[in-house]
């Protein structure tokens, strides 16, 4: 991720410095950056956390990420050695005023030291408990007075419900500016999640018929293989709708139909991202069971080897209500959109680990071609593939060669990796980058996540009055419960399975 200008001197707190985040994805990225030279001349990493830790131990275990999970591969001694001197610790209680007063003075002491004022970076890699703390001290300290060189960082979840989410924006709010507050979704950061808006605006092509008269449909799958490995305390409070649906899936909905923006601002796209949810049209308490489908998997075969249910997974509840898979049927009531259903989908122990945006064109409005002609015959479709592969793929009808008339589906392909010959970022590598540059483009708004939030209460309330009586519902290594199919039934519809990776397609040829 090379970039043509360096953010200004600039310190990046941590606090929870010593945690799995910070190993894991915060300094790998920081470090990758580096790499690139994409990070200031000056800058100076503060892991604060409550562990007793020296400055070489908190090395010694981060060396230990970045060589893990770093996106250079090998990791030259010199190259961890030059990056690993930005470094310290801070040992300290998160509830202490002493803590904060300690990393003011740091600060001061590196202005001083650099000859410059520095952006103030606080990364909240904390227990969600701990959201709602850190921002009242960096407050009573002074640490939120520069709304220009303050800024503040918090990772999901944003609230359990919609009432904590109003609690947690004000308590961020009484402390520091809107625009001083990035709310992270590492899905943002994505390539080929940023890649929906270039697609859209930067290409006469397909924006003509991005709307009601041209599409069917339109699927959102985010599907995971995996269990809820260390999480189980975690998930078994949320469940997929608050850990999945709140934020990722509906920020892939907000980019697939937002409106044209007028430019490229921060403000600009994120209010076109707002409108999409206050036209997504309400889901009454009384039709909650005709718009959404919740699951539980059991016990099943991923990758030919058995695997246990959800609720034997560690620190799960034996008898937990907790759905790890959602679908829902969702329509928007606007001139673009008006009666296209949008469906998403997310779940764990899924057939395969997949995200994508599949686009379902309209049929011809009349069939000419002879009954023997289209026995292969699919409706044209537009996948963006978003992981584990990123490209986009544009499925097609053509005629196979010979004397008949026969049509059969085509799919024309495009792959990143194989187009521009390089590895994409880390999706914290691009959202850590524009934090320093005080870009808030990928960042939630407290207005969207609030309305995020307003969408999904009445499925909340409705689940939490009416526990499910058929968990588990679905075998680990399936695409979840049959009901999930009945929901697109009901339009004529059905979901389809996601598309072979686009790198094995290219080189096994055309798929028909």
């Amino acid at each position: 991720m090379k970039t043509n200008d360096q953010p200004e001197p600039t310190v990046f707190v941590i606090f929870g410095g010593a945690g799995d985040l910070t190993w894991r994805k915060l300094v790998p990225a920081l470090f990758d950056l580096s790499q690139d030279r994409s990070m200031p001349a000056d800058f100076s990493v503060i892991a604060v956390d409550r562990v007793d830790l020296s400055d070489e131990k908190l090395r010694h275990r981060l060396h230990d990420g970045v060589k893990k999970f770093s996106r250079q591969g090998t990791v030259k001694t010199g190259e961890w050695g030059e990056f690993a001197g930005h470094i310290r610790y801070q040992q300290g209680d998160f509830k202490n005023l002493q803590t904060y007063a300690t990393l003011g003075e740091q600060c001061a002491k590196l202005e001083k030291e650099w000859g410059a004022k520095v952006h103030r970076i606080f990364y909240m890699a904390t227990p969600p408990s701990m959201f709602g703390e850190i921002p009242k001290y960096l407050g009573k300290a002074g640490l939120a007075r520069d709304r220009e060189l303050s800024r503040i960082v918090i990772e999901k979840p944003i609230g359990y419900d919609l009432e904590s989410a109003r609690k947690l924006n004000g308590i961020l709010a009484d402390s520091f500016a809107e625009s001083q507050i990035f709310r992270i979704d590492h899905y943002l950061g994505k390539e080929t999640v940023q890649n929906i808006l270039a697609f859209r605006f930067a290409n006469p092509l397909f924006e003509p018929i991005w709307n009601r008269r041209y599409v069917d449909c339109v699927t959102i799958t985010v599907a995971e293989e995996v269990g809820v490995v260390h999480r189980g305390g975690y998930y078994d409070q949320a469940g997929a709708l608050r850990d999945m649906v709140q934020n990722h899936l509906m920020q892939l909905l907000c980019l697939v139909a937002m409106e044209p923006m007028v430019s490229f601002d921060a403000d600009e796209i994120r209010n076109k991202k707002v409108d999409v949810l206050h036209a997504v049209r309400p889901i009454h308490h009384d039709a909650v069971h005709q718009y959404v489908v919740r699951g539980q998997y059991g016990k099943g075969w991923i990758g030919g080897k058995g695997v246990c249910g959800y609720r034997e997974e560690d620190d799960v509840s034996p008898d937990s209500q907790a759905e790890t898979f959602v679908a829902l049927k969702l329509f928007l009531d606007n001139w673009r959109w008006q009666d296209v259903p949008f469906y998403l989908r997310t779940g764990k122990r899924l057939t395969r680990q997949v995200s994508e945006v599949a686009i379902q064109f309209r049929a011809v409005p009349h069939q000419a071609f002879p009954p023997e002609a289209t026995l292969d015959w699919q409706p044209a479709c537009l996948v963006m593939s978003i992981y584990p592969d990123e490209g986009i793929v544009l499925r097609f009808q053509a005629k196979h060669p010979g004397p008949r008339m026969s049509l059969r589906t085509v799919e024309m392909q495009f792959n990143y990796q194989d187009t521009f010959a390089a590895r994409s970022p880390d999706a914290y590598e691009t959202l850590l980058w524009d934090v320093m540059k005080n870009d808030a483009t990928l960042f939630m708004r407290a207005d969207q996540v609030e309305a995020a939030w307003r969408l999904l209460m009445p499925v909340l309330d409705v689940w939490a009055a009416a526990p499910p009586g058929d968990f588990p519902n679905y075998a680990a290594g399936t695409w979840g419960p049959e009901a999930a199919q009945g929901l697109l039934a009901q339009q004529g519809h059905s979901w389809a399975l996601p598309m072979e990776s686009v790198g094995r397609r290219a080189k096994k040829g055309t798929r028909a």
